[in-house]
């Protein structure tokens, strides 16, 4: 079911150009859904209230209509198995976040840039060409804005609620919406088995638990600044062979996502200001794997997530070699990357109910409490970027958009649409920070249309 209105929203001015929603509707499951409730995870409410962007350039759909009629027909298939993104966030007895599956369904955008080709965005600032073409939620748990351009080119956004899901969980989704708009076979649906994340009974002890040590009730975590600092947004390319080259300087048996995160350690450091005597980096692990060695928990859709970090002096990571401070990231990852780890989590959690908890990888505090430079690198190598075709190829590029309101900053990797290895890296960080990346000779390079486009 479609409910359809007719507006003329303008979204904003982008580098020449100005998109303007002209259809807002709603697209509900195809089938009805029985109103229920869906408690979140203990390992859900470890995420604050804040929404992740994620969207597809497709040079030239091939067609001269707008392509929505197919992809709203579509998502109202997929929500039928998704009917989560397709329910409203609600509050239980105890004021705790839950999910009210009410089939509401999914807000969807229909706009047109006027007066301007898609290969004439500069994607590598978000802020004037990203920040149009992914919507903002205003209720529900998703949204969609389909935008198309005035060389034929489309651009389908979409914003969803962390506490709903992580990234893996929506690229499943991704997967299968486009696979009904293409007629393709269904993949298997998803689980929502919250008993793969029950807590232990009679419940463990808790405390001085590396749970506890990742992770503080917001009602004892330090008071955050007055006013967040700016941040700025960036989309920069990574050639494979500087990939390959950083790896091979962080030492035997490091992991690419290991010494790009020791790189960003030191750059955050040299970045660092007289006043931030210590930089804090933290790492997203995702626990699905750890928790089931059998593959059982490969369609779980929810958040699966923990995020370990380390804490260096600023000077003294401008003085270590890059293989040293791969091996201190790799030390604590894998210190987390257990699955004792993730189960001791949910217990934490669950101990600290309803309370709500934060990580402290975003809390930006040195080993002695003092204010610190953060960043949190988040792995979004598994965006299925071949995989979202709509029955019009696979996009010329693809990227989430994460400009959160949080002070630490979030950076993101991700295959480049070319398949090449290349990566594509999305980053939300301090001013000082950015033109420090923009300093480094080999690694982040400019995110030029030639290079999407051809």
């Amino acid at each position: 079911m479609v409910k359809e209105a007719i507006t003329n929203g303008r979204r904003s001015h982008g580098h020449g150009s100005e998109v303007t929603v002209m259809v807002a509707s709603t697209v509900a499951p195809a089938l009805p859904v029985q109103e229920h409730r869906l408690p979140l995870s203990n390992l859900d409410l470890i995420l604050p209230p804040v929404d992740v962007g994620v969207f597809f350039c497709y040079a030239d759909p091939g067609s001269s209509h707008h392509p929505s009629a197919a992809l709203k027909a579509a998502l109202a298939k997929t929500l039928v198995a998704y009917y989560p993104l397709a329910g409203e966030m609600a509050a239980n007895a105890a004021g705790e976040p839950e999910l009210l599956c009410s089939g509401r369904g999914v807000d969807f955008a229909e706009a047109v840039a006027d007066g301007a080709e898609l290969r004439e965005l500069r994607l590598g600032l978000p802020d004037e060409s990203v920040e149009q073409l992914v919507p903002k939620k205003k209720d529900g748990v998703m949204c969609v804005q389909v935008t198309k351009f005035r060389c034929g080119g489309v651009v389908v956004g979409c914003s969803f609620d962390h506490r709903v899901c992580d990234a893996y969980s929506f690229n499943m989704f991704l997967v299968a919406w486009a696979a009904a708009a293409r007629g393709s076979s269904a993949s298997p649906g998803p689980s929502f088995h919250r008993s793969f994340l029950a807590p232990r009974e009679p419940s463990p002890t808790c405390a001085g638990t590396l749970a506890d040590r990742l992770f503080v009730p917001v009602s004892c975590a330090p008071a955050p600044p007055a006013t967040a600092p700016d941040a700025a947004n960036r989309i920069y390319r990574v050639s494979s062979a500087d990939v390959a080259a950083l790896q091979e300087s962080a030492g035997p048996g490091r992991t690419k996502l290991e010494a790009f995160t020791a790189l960003l350690w030191q750059l955050h450091a040299r970045a660092a200001s007289m006043g931030q005597r210590s930089c804090c980096m933290g790492v997203v692990v995702d626990g699905r794997t750890r928790l089931r060695r059998d593959g059982a928990m490969k369609a779980y859709f929810g958040n699966v997530l923990t995020i370990p970090y380390g804490v260096i002096g600023s000077d003294d990571l401008r003085g270590m070699a890059l293989a040293d401070v791969a091996n201190d990231v790799h030390r604590w990852v894998t210190e987390a990357a257990t699955g004792e780890h993730f189960q001791e989590l949910v217990d934490w959690v669950e101990a600290q109910r309803p309370d709500p908890t934060v990580a402290r990888a975003y809390l930006g505090r040195g080993s002695d409490g003092e204010d610190a430079t953060a960043c949190v690198v988040s792995s979004g190598m598994r965006l299925p970027v071949g995989e979202v075709d709509f029955g019009w190829g696979q996009p010329a590029f693809a990227s989430y958009h994460f400009p959160w309101p949080g002070g630490a900053g979030y950076i993101m990797p991700m295959p480049s649409a070319r398949g090449d290895g290349d990566w594509v890296v999305y980053v939300h960080a301090a001013p000082e920070v950015v033109a420090v990346m923009e300093e480094e000779p080999t690694v982040f390079k400019a995110l030029e249309s030639s290079y999407i486009f051809g």
